[in-house]
């Protein structure tokens, strides 16, 4: 039996951490829909037209290395604005959402476009600043150089462009639980998350 949960949210929010970890409590297999336009967009970045590059994904594309890199997180995001691009992934996350033994897909329109009907759906949502702050240390971990003042310009910048897109912008499913992670430890947060899921298979 297919049980599907919607995960939705902003850049650095938690919502990658919690679908993880929701997946694992339960047992059901976790797409991050947003490697789907990163890997589009590291293949535009080397020269692929996007819908090309959409239309040519491969599972391989998602294991790809460079992925989580600033410059391909922009590129994701200037390709997820084409409608056309995301016409293209759509039936891939749909039937990804529906496979036998539940699924977790997270996201910016999973609970509104995705899976409209999905039994179970979240926004995972923090202030920008302190998803910037938590970005910044990421990528200075992995070496990068970047100011934090410039992530959060990255940040707000890619809000606006996730929330003001015509076609499935990013919003708050009127149905869905909202989680703020700004103060709140992980493990409380995957917890809101697991008790939300629980409720529903209750």
């Amino acid at each position: 039996m297919s049980f599907c949960i919607a995960i939705d949210g902003p850049a650095a929010s938690g919502k990658g951490t919690i679908s993880r970890a929701v997946a694992a409590r339960f047992g059901f297999e976790h797409l991050d829909t947003g490697l789907l336009y990163r890997a589009v967009g590291q293949l535009v970045l080397q020269g692929t037209e996007p819908l090309e590059a959409a239309r040519a994904l491969v599972a391989e594309d998602l294991r790809s290395d460079g992925l989580r890199t600033p410059e391909v997180a922009q590129a994701a995001s200037r390709v997820a604005v084409i409608p056309e691009v995301r016409a293209v992934l759509l039936d891939f996350q749909r039937a990804f959402a529906t496979r036998v033994g539940g699924a977790v897909l997270d996201g910016r329109d999973i609970g509104t476009v995705i899976c409209p009907d999905a039994p179970v759906k979240l926004f995972v949502t923090a202030s920008a600043e302190i998803r910037a702050e938590r970005r910044f240390k990421e990528l200075l971990a992995g070496g990068h150089d970047v100011t934090q003042e410039g992530v959060l310009d990255d940040v707000r910048a890619r809000d606006a462009r996730d929330a003001g897109r015509s076609d499935a912008p990013m919003v708050v499913a009127t149905d869905a639980i909202v989680i703020d992670t700004s103060g709140m430890a992980i493990e409380d947060a995957v917890s809101a998350a697991v008790a939300a899921v629980d409720a529903a298979r209750a």
